[in-house]
């Protein structure tokens, strides 16, 4: 499990435990120090002996980059708060296949439909279910009929 904090934040603390450890503290004083695992501190201080101390140095992310940049990412959260609708779609419904398309369309970026869902969720989108309601609904009669018919033919509460 990744530990709390930014890599920077991370770097400093491993940093920090070694000009302990250099000033004569104890791994076991150090790791209570900083309120991190003694194991975490030992393995610091193998890696500082083995490799030098920049063995503790943050490491760039690994994997593979994003294919989309931070700015196309902010295009996309806008355009698809502005409805599918607004995108060309019949309705403004979204779906992964339909955002995908969107995607090929603005960047010239192929998406998987299936990684879409990943891509949704990192930009703060949740998965949704449209309500099915009859295209003849009438609100009106509707709101009508709770306001006054209802009333009469619900059942009175006993006394």
């Amino acid at each position: 499990m990744r530990p709390n904090g930014t890599a920077e934040q991370l770097e400093h603390r491993r940093f920090q435990a070694l000009r302990l450890l250099e000033q004569g503290q104890s791994p076991v004083e150090v790791a209570r120090q900083l309120g991190v695992d003694r194991r975490s501190v030992r393995r610091w201080k193998a890696a500082v002996k083995r490799r030098g101390e920049w063995a503790l140095a943050a490491q760039p992310a690994r994997g593979r980059p994003p294919r989309l940049r931070p700015g196309q990412k902010r295009v996309l959260q806008r355009a698809l708060l502005l409805g599918a609708q607004s995108a060309g779609f019949e309705n403004d419904l979204w779906t992964c296949r339909r955002v995908a398309q969107l995607i090929q369309q603005r960047f010239g970026i192929r998406y998987e439909r299936t990684h879409i869902c990943r891509l949704l969720h990192g930009l703060g989108f949740t998965p949704q279910k449209p309500q099915r309601r009859a295209l003849e609904r009438d609100e009106a009669a509707i709101r009508q009929w709770v306001q006054e018919v209802w009333p009469a033919i619900k059942k009175k509460p006993r006394a």
